[in-house]
């Protein structure tokens, strides 16, 4: 059973309500607009079979008007050979042909009122159709982002990824600690330059010089020992 019971219903429907009431929009939207597509083909069918009708109605008019300019003739022709009687018959005829092409006419000016509504209805389906098709890009857009927002905050939450975090805590502290062995170990071969070993041969005289100068500043010289 569909959810409009055609063109009225779906020119006057609010979307919004029936989209608030439904347990999944996005399906319901889905329904909506295959519905309002049905609707659409079928009142562009009707509107094509009016059209068809009307023209067929003016090829018969053209006809009669055709058949009382005929009986028209006729009706002279007879009156010309003195066959009254002749044309009177012709005459009614024509009278006939002229009483179908009037109702014709009324006809014909009802499709056109039925084509002008067809044309209206359809200008408005196709309105609603649009609105309907932006709201499910709508719903789908939303419906995108919620899930999105439920992965990664499932994924922010989830025991593995602390899991997995943790480890690669554990594994920069490892690297730390290679390196810092590398670091210690380098710094243990290391051989010392002939210019290191005189540096240090230097810097040894300095000490020496300086603490014979302590020595003699507070009285420990060498010298005065000899003397006492």
């Amino acid at each position: 059973m569909g959810i409009f019971s055609r063109t009225r219903d779906i020119i006057a429907a609010n979307f919004n309500e029936l989209l608030d009431q439904a347990d999944d929009p996005s399906k319901m939207i889905r329904m909506i607009i295959l519905e309002m597509e049905e609707t659409l083909v079928e009142v562009r069918a009707s509107a094509a079979r009016t059209i068809a009708d009307q023209k067929e109605m003016h090829r018969h008019a053209v006809k009669l008007d055709k058949l009382q300019s005929d009986w028209a003739e006729k009706a002279q022709l007879a009156l010309s050979k003195d066959r009254e009687d002749l044309a009177r018959a012709a005459l009614l005829e024509k009278r006939k042909a002229g009483d179908m092409a009037e109702q014709l006419k009324t006809e014909i000016a009802i499709l056109d009122d039925a084509l002008r509504a067809y044309e209206k209805d359809i200008q408005k389906l196709q309105h609603r159709l649009r609105e309907a098709r932006s709201r499910q890009s709508q719903i789908a857009a939303r419906l995108e982002s919620a899930e999105n927002r439920y992965k990664l905050r499932s994924l922010m939450t989830n025991e593995r990824v602390d899991e997995a975090l943790s480890r690669f805590d554990q594994l920069e502290r490892r690297v730390d600690y290679a390196e810092g062995r590398a670091d210690a170990l380098g710094m243990q071969n290391e051989t010392p330059s002939l210019a290191d070993e005189f540096a240090a041969l230097e810097g040894s005289d300095k000490v020496d010089e300086e603490l014979e100068e302590m020595k003699r500043a507070l009285g420990m010289g060498g010298d005065e020992k000899k003397e006492g």
